[in-house]
């Protein structure tokens, strides 16, 4: 069953990550210097990037249900807190860091870090429902 679990929450939070990023589709183009022309050309078409991202939502899934198991994280409200705890005080952070050293802007950052933040949020909401 946690194979299961692992992959609902990735594909949950991989469905969440289309809604962001296409919300938020122009501030996010703008603050990383990408185009609309880019997108639609071949960039937007290449299927590695969606790949890559939900096999490693997959990776994060399963890293998250084996500590969640360790520490007895059993419900869907500490699925969620934890989540919420992983995205905004470990990997945001680690965004912050390296957006920071890169000169990038501050709009990709908080674009980026709220998907990481929400998006572990919401993994560990479906862990936690399990």
């Amino acid at each position: 069953m946690e194979y299961v679990a692992v992959l609902v929450a990735a594909a949950v939070a991989y469905a969440f990550g289309a809604f962001w990023y296409m919300t938020l589709a122009k501030p996010w183009m703008k603050a990383s210097g990408i185009t609309k022309e880019q997108v639609e050309g071949g960039a937007g078409k290449d299927p590695i990037p969606f790949i890559i991202s939900a096999l490693m939502l997959i990776v994060v899934a399963g890293m998250m249900r084996h500590n969640f198991a360790q520490a007895g994280i059993d419900t869907a409200v500490k699925g969620a807190m934890s989540g919420f705890g992983i995205g905004a005080f470990m990997a945001t952070p680690w965004i912050v860091t390296t957006y920071a050293y890169g000169m990038r802007p501050r709009t990709l950052t908080l674009i980026d870090g709220g998907y990481v933040t929400i998006g572990c949020t919401i993994i560990g909401l479906v862990l936690g429902l399990f």
